[in-house]
């Protein structure tokens, strides 16, 4: 008979595997979290509880997932879960938003062009029903909790149709207009574009200087107060050559001074504030200053256009700075919002002077004698135009400038800014109350909390400047605008809402197809016959932004497990610009206020060096290829350990640190599990009252812990919660508590009070974590559950946080093991300088003598005999001194080793029958069992 089994240990034994095998084992979990319908038993579990809502903001169905999703709908899933587990009853629906451009990119480069419209879209459905199962089972498999089964598609036949109701109450609020203003125009796309779809790069382009001459000297030196002989020229600088046939104007400041200069090219008026650095940029030394004026002075002068026969006025506008330029601007009303603004408070009833098709190709006018710029693009025009300035003697200045200049997001190809006939949101339109969509949109964002609180200040400053939201779209695939217009006037049929109402019932039952291929006559003939003649059907799509942005009145309001407003909208830092602003001006523009309560805003995810991820570069990290390397639990603590608020940092070496970050917490909770094998809670589970004090401590520790992670997960501060369980293991638990514990656990009689008194602060301990870590470590709490022994049919996801026991201790108790933990740590350090001197192997091959003062001495003093099973040595021995430091000796023990528990004990050899075991092991083994008191 080996010693082994002559004198056994109750040694740790668990089916919880060391190496978790993630990647391998976690499809398996899945699908029984799928085949018991997980999700609905936890919609049971939580029935009638108070709601939270996190409202999915649908990522786009096309091309496979990338690791920002899954940044994304990882942290999600940990909101909704810690919500869950905190008893709210938190329902979680994806979405995807299924229309808009790059579906139809794709579906032509597959199927090619001049496809019948109706086969188009019918190819653009099955395009992104595709790309939605694709996307589906990769988030699937990430570990996030949802109804899948259910998720909302923005191309349900039931939502496009709320999509087009969304639109009608805007117009019945008196949000809605239609008009020729300028937008982001794509060349490539063929389509008016959101500012959330607008990019800026760098571009070089022609900067110039350019003479309008004044019409009326003699009124000038008037202004001036001097005369003025010969030509005068109001000269303006420009990026944009290709602009100058459609100017309608020129703009200054009225509060600004205004110089009236002799130069070698003639006299020319300049802001004063300009002047100085503009005659540098023109070379002029010897340049005299004859008058100054106000801007507001020159207003109504006329001047002549610089190469058309016809002239245009001098106005005034708020918007020119002195930044840059020569402080006089030239407007063309079809070519900039400020231009557009400044014209039409001047001259209401003038159209903007439109010249270039969306072709992005000119046409020409009565207006413009320039006709060899006819058929040309910008590029070409610009190179016509400047030799024709050059030729009239009014090209003052030319050079080439490198500035910021708008791209399109898909096509990467620059912008311009066109006035075409569109739809629009009115940011300064007002409802019946007299309050503007602005106005409103500023105080629904006072009314937002903010995760982290600077997306406050960004989203303030969008909705401060912005100009009105184009939301009207030229496209195939796509929620079409129901509207009818008079064929002369353009005004909306009285009945608008009525109308739209009808259509929406058509479109629930047949989709958008139902509207496309609507005979408007006919309809207008059965539906309004007394004017059916004189309107006409709009054939134009929404903004796909304007699809997910009116998702709280399309989902939120219409599903019944959901609500608007939502408790919480989530997405990365560039969608206050897009979804988060989308959804606020429709929320506004419909209900007077936000879609949602707060706001929490995470960065991109960039490689170990701070680069943007791009395939080009190498350098992507494709969350499949991490879950079936490392599993999906290592990417959800990447995630979690991480600061979102800022950019999210990934690597190879940044995962593996992750993974060994994750090993250390599944060795503590093996330990946990393996200890409590034998341990049968409806038996075993001693009271509070009963266990020893370092037990208790244990659990003051645990409490804490689970108090300040919780408010973690409340605060969504989950970087911080996964620093603190990570610390409490390796800490708490493993440097302190569980390196104590073995002794007790290993060494005492198995069903021994000190054992069951172990066991019982373990299953507590357990228990609190399984659930601290089931939001982020979702499969591995699982498998916590099951190795456990709970019921299959249940889970942890259906639980609640741990209900801990109280500890029981006062806070001198606890103050007390705060002086142990740091003698402990001590000793340990005093006995590792031994240990590294070769003068003691093992920790209990030492005998300590510690020499303290009156307060740390009577907490040590407390333990008595238990001490050296705290500081893990053969002997301890207490002195009390008289102030000063703590000071320990460590010193070898001259007794014999017994080769059951591995203490040095005098008493080794004193049983004739067991000679080579200490006298508690005899006791232990044969006896009534060694008293413990305290550890």
């Amino acid at each position: 008979m080996t010693d082994e089994t002559k004198y056994p240990l109750n040694l740790p034994e668990t089916s919880f595997p060391m190496r978790g095998d993630l990647a391998k084992r976690e499809p398996g979990w899945l699908k029984a979290w799928q085949d018991k319908k997980l999700y609905q038993r936890i919609r049971k579990a939580r029935q009638g509880k108070q709601k939270f809502i996190l409202h999915d903001g649908p990522p786009y169905a096309n091309g496979d997932i990338h690791i920002g999703h899954a940044v994304n709908k990882i942290l999600k899933d940990i909101i909704v879960k810690s919500k869950t587990l905190s008893g709210f009853d938190a329902p979680y629906v994806p979405g995807w938003d299924c229309h808009g451009l790059p579906i139809e990119l794709m579906v032509e480069k597959q199927h090619g062009k001049n496809i019948d419209p109706a086969r188009f879209r019918e190819l653009c459905r099955e395009y992104a029903k595709e790309q939605i199962e694709r996307q589906k089972k990769d988030f699937i498999r990430l570990g996030v909790l949802g109804d899948w089964d259910h998720p909302y598609l923005t191309m349900d036949f039931k939502t496009e149709a709320d999509i087009m109701r969304a639109l009608g109450e805007i117009y019945q609020n008196g949000y809605l207009y239609q008009g020729s203003k300028p937008v982001h125009w794509c060349v490539d796309c063929g389509s008016a574009l959101a500012e959330a779809e607008v990019e800026y790069e760098d571009v070089n382009s022609p900067a110039i200087d350019v003479g309008f001459r004044f019409v009326d000297n003699a009124a000038l030196s008037a202004v001036f107060d001097t005369p003025l002989d010969g030509e005068v020229y109001a000269v303006i600088w420009t990026t944009t050559p290709w602009t100058l046939p459609a100017n309608q104007a020129v703009t200054v400041h009225p509060e600004l001074d205004y110089d009236v200069i002799r130069t070698s090219k003639g006299l020319v008026v300049l802001a004063h504030a300009l002047a100085e650095a503009t005659l540098k940029r023109y070379g002029e030394e010897d340049a005299t200053t004859l008058g100054s004026c106000k801007g507001a002075s020159l207003m109504g002068f006329m001047l002549q256009h610089p190469f058309d026969n016809r002239q245009v006025p001098v106005i005034t506008g708020e918007h020119v700075t002195t930044d840059a330029g020569t402080g006089l601007v030239h407007t063309a009303a079809a070519h900039g919002n400020d231009d557009w603004l400044v014209m039409r408070a001047h001259y209401p009833n003038e159209k903007p002077l439109v010249l270039i098709g969306g072709d992005g190709k000119f046409f020409t006018s009565d207006l413009v004698e320039l006709e060899a710029i006819r058929g040309l693009n910008r590029q070409e025009a610009n190179k016509v135009i400047l030799a024709k300035l050059q030729e009239n003697g009014v090209l003052f200045a030319s050079a080439r400038l490198n500035h910021s200049f708008p791209h399109c997001w898909r096509h990467k190809t620059p912008l311009m800014q066109l006035a075409t006939h569109q739809w629009f949101i009115g940011m300064n339109a007002q409802d019946k109350t007299g309050t503007s969509l602005r106005e409103h949109a500023n105080q629904a964002v006072d009314a937002t909390e903010f995760f982290p609180t600077w997306g406050r200040a960004r989203l303030e400053a969008m909705i401060k400047n912005r100009p009105d939201w184009c939301v009207s779209r030229q496209r195939n695939w796509g929620v079409p605008m129901p509207l009818f217009v008079h064929k002369e006037t353009g005004e909306l049929h009285p009945d608008t809402m009525g109308l739209l109402e009808t259509v929406a019932l058509q479109v629930e039952q047949q989709g958008v197809e139902a509207w496309f291929s609507l005979d408007g006559a006919a309809f207008l003939a059965q539906h309004a016959p007394d004017n059916a003649g004189q309107y006409k059907k709009v054939t134009d799509t929404l903004d796909v932004w304007f699809d997910s942005g009116a998702t709280h009145a399309a989902v939120l309001k219409r599903r019944e497990e959901l609500r608007s407003p939502a408790d919480l909208y989530l997405e990365g830092s560039d969608q206050h610009r897009g979804w988060f602003q989308s959804s606020l001006l429709t929320g506004c523009a419909i209900d007077g206020r936000a879609p949602y309560n707060a706001l929490l805003t995470h960065g991109f995810v960039v490689d170990g060096a701070g680069h943007k991820m791009s395939k080009s570069k190498g350098n992507v990290v494709a969350p499949q290829k991490v879950m079936d390397t490392y599993g999906a639990d290592i990417l959800r603590l990447w995630v979690a350990s991480t600061d979102y608020s800022g950019e999210l940092t990934i690597s190879d070496e940044i995962l593996k640190r992750v993974a060994e970050g994750y090993r250390r917490i599944r060795n503590t909770l093996r330990f946990l599990l393996a200890n409590l094998a034998d341990f049968d809670a409806s038996k075993d589970l001693l009271p509070v009252d009963q266990w020893l004090e370092i037990d208790r401590y244990a659990l003051v520790l645990t409490t804490q812990l689970q108090e300040s992670i919780v408010k973690d997960y409340d605060k969504y501060e989950f970087h911080l919660a996964v620093q603190k369980f990570v610390g409490f293991c390796s800490e708490d638990l493993g440097g302190f508590y569980l390196d104590i514990l073995k002794d007790r656990l290993y060494t005492t009689g198995a069903s021994s009070h000190a054992r069951r008194a172990a066991q019982s602060a373990l299953y507590h301990i357990t228990h609190g974590l399984m659930r601290l870590m089931a939001p982020i470590l979702s499969f591995t709490a699982d498998e916590i559950w099951q190795t456990l022994g709970l019921s299959a049919d249940d889970s942890v996801f259906e639980e609640e946080w741990y209900t801990l026991p109280a500890h029981g201790m006062s806070d001198e108790d606890i103050r007390a093991w705060g002086d142990i933990t740091q003698v402990r740590s001590l000793a340990n350090k005093a006995i590792e300088e031994k240990r590294a001197a070769g003068l003691v192997g093992s920790s209990l091959q030492s005998e300590l003598d510690i020499y303290a003062d009156g307060a740390v001495h009577a907490s040590l003093a407390r333990l008595g005999d238990d001490l050296r099973f705290v500081l893990i040595t053969s002997r301890a021995t207490l002195h009390l001194r008289q102030g000063g430091p703590v000071e320990i000796q460590v010193a070898p023990s001259a007794h014999a080793k017994c080769d059951r528990c591995w203490h040095y004990r005098a008493d080794v050899g004193a049983h004739a029958e067991h000679p080579t075991l200490c006298g508690r092991c005899v006791s232990n083994l044969f006896g009534a069992g060694e008293p413990r008191q305290h550890a």
